[in-house]
């Protein structure tokens, strides 16, 4: 009871590393494409008023269908060398479970490990998931046991019991 005392008095700091995706993508209204610019993260926290110990961090800034193999391993090397327990990632939604399984299998232990996404970009405004699901893991990432999750559309999922249907845009529970 008293180290849950102690939790409120003194909450979890929270790594944050940015990776790219859909969440932080711009879009330019002459040509129709999407890009990366900076990630608009400082920003939400900001607007929704976080008081929490967090520090952010830009790893890259890919679409997650680009993201390599080696992207996944600066991934891997920066959440080990975390001082943090609580690490959150914003990730491109394509291929957010494959950065979460390998993260589960660098046996990184006593961490609690939250990817998320958006399927419309921050940028969109008010039609952009991106805050919800922002919000959304900030909560588990502070609440959740050490493994590896992916949150999306206000829920989390083991990172293994997990898919994204492509036909509706909802992350889905598999056995």
């Amino acid at each position: 009871m008293l180290s849950n005392f102690l939790l409120v008095l003194n909450p979890p700091f929270i790594q944050i590393f940015v990776t790219g995706g859909t969440f932080d993508k711009e879009y330019n209204f002459v040509t129709g494409q999407l890009y990366f610019k900076d990630t608009h993260l400082n920003e939400m926290m900001e607007r929704g008023r976080c008081t929490l110990n967090i520090d952010i961090k830009t790893l890259m800034m890919v679409d997650s269908l680009e993201m390599s193999e080696e992207d996944r391993e600066i991934i891997i090397h920066n959440c080990r060398k975390s001082n943090s327990n609580h690490i959150l990632i914003t990730h491109g939604t394509d291929t957010m479970h494959l950065t979460a399984k390998a993260l589960a299998e660098s046996s990184l232990k006593d961490k609690t490990i939250v990817i998320t996404g958006a399927m419309i970009p921050y940028a969109f405004g008010n039609s952009s998931d991106g805050f919800f699901n922002l919000g959304s893991a900030m909560a588990f990432v502070q609440t959740l046991t050490s493994g590896v999750y992916i949150a999306m559309n206000g829920r989390y999922f083991a990172w293994n019991k997990v898919k994204k249907n492509t036909a509706t845009g909802f992350f889905e529970p598999v056995e």
